[in-house]
């Protein structure tokens, strides 16, 4: 059995939209988010890992971390922050905001949604956005928000209405200025989505040469052993099996894969099936040796020493709340600083 290891990532750490923002500005203007650890507790209160989303619907504006690079947004693209880190948006490159107070997350919060918001002076408005967030699990092993950039620009302001993006951006401006009931929850699907083809779009531009989970997918050796571990994680696999499924001899296989993902086959499986495990522990009543069948291993006894050696905690630690303070499996190289 195979599977997309890529939506199956996706749909196990629990991908989310939530709080959304229609922005209208006029030049000059600024704005900036806070860090994750404010804006987390505020706007999605339980979730581990925050993404931060811009659509720039009308006209332009720049882009930057704190401290990084500005990056030029047009109509028809989207900025994505993919580690939720602190960032400015503003009408010129270099501007900077004043201390941002957290009762405008609280004032959010207590409105309905989408929040509309106007920056800038009174002249005509220079650009109009829809602002978004995304949450998901990262912990114990997320591989995809280890090998993504911290941020992310995607779309083609040239490219009319024809890709998907273009297609999201109308959808989601309709939504901002109708207000329809509902409407919070169609962008928050429809943030899912756009994140889902930001993630497809950067796949697709990866060059030749780069290691890193994202590159293993496009591998045709390694992305079939990927697909089939998360097509079957309870399965006894052993690397002869992948081995000989994948079609490759049992060493190149284990350093094609080793040298792609960061990490041996077998290794990765044991990480990934922490991660299913924590999602059945969070998510409902399921008893430990359900759990433990679920995830490969034969005995409740085994799960929880896998679980332990791996995550730093038992599981029912985990269930009940407590957290080590680094929960994350040993992650895979190949994420890059900069712009997607």
């Amino acid at each position: 059995m195979t599977a997309d290891a890529l939506s199956d990532v996706l749909r196990t750490v629990r991908l989310t939209g939530a709080m959304f923002f229609d922005v209208v500005a006029s030049a000059p203007w600024v704005a900036e988010q806070p860090t994750r650890e404010m804006v987390l507790p505020r706007l999605l209160p339980g979730a581990e890992h925050l993404i931060s989303y811009h659509v720039v619907t009308e006209g332009r504006c720049f882009a930057s971390m704190i401290g990084g690079e500005p990056v030029a947004v047009d109509a028809g693209e989207v900025v994505v922050f993919t580690k939720g880190d602190a960032h400015v948006m503003s009408s010129d490159p270099g501007m900077r905001a004043p201390p941002f107070k957290a009762e405008k997350l609280d004032a959010a919060t207590a409105a309905p949604l989408p929040f509309f918001t106007s920056l800038g002076g009174d002249g005509p408005a220079s650009v109009r956005l829809v602002c978004g967030f995304l949450a998901c699990d990262a912990r114990p092993f997320n591989p995809l928000l280890d090998n993504l950039p911290p941020v992310i620009k995607a779309g083609n302001p040239q490219g009319g209405g024809a890709n998907w993006l273009a297609q999201f951006i109308r959808l989601a401006t309709a939504e901002s200025a109708n207000k329809r009931a509902g409407g919070d929850s169609v962008l928050a699907k429809l943030s899912e989505l756009m994140f889902i083809e930001v993630v497809r779009q950067y796949l697709d531009t990866l060059p030749p040469g780069r290691s890193g989970w994202l590159a293993g997918l496009r591998d045709p050796f390694v992305g079939k052993a990927l697909s089939l571990l998360h097509g079957d994680a309870a399965r006894s696999w052993t690397i002869e099996d992948l081995a000989r499924d994948v079609a490759l001899s049992r060493s190149v296989l284990a350093e094609r894969f080793t040298a792609l993902v960061g990490m041996p086959p077998m290794h990765y499986l044991a990480n990934w099936r922490m991660q299913i495990a924590v999602g059945l522990l969070s998510n409902g009543n399921a008893n430990m040796a359900t759990i433990a069948a679920e995830t490969g291993y034969g005995s409740e006894a085994a799960f929880s020493r896998a679980f332990k050696k791996t995550v730093g905690v038992p599981p029912s630690a985990w269930r009940l709340g407590h957290r080590p303070v680094s929960a994350a499996a040993p992650s895979a190289p190949g994420g890059r600083a900069g712009v997607g």
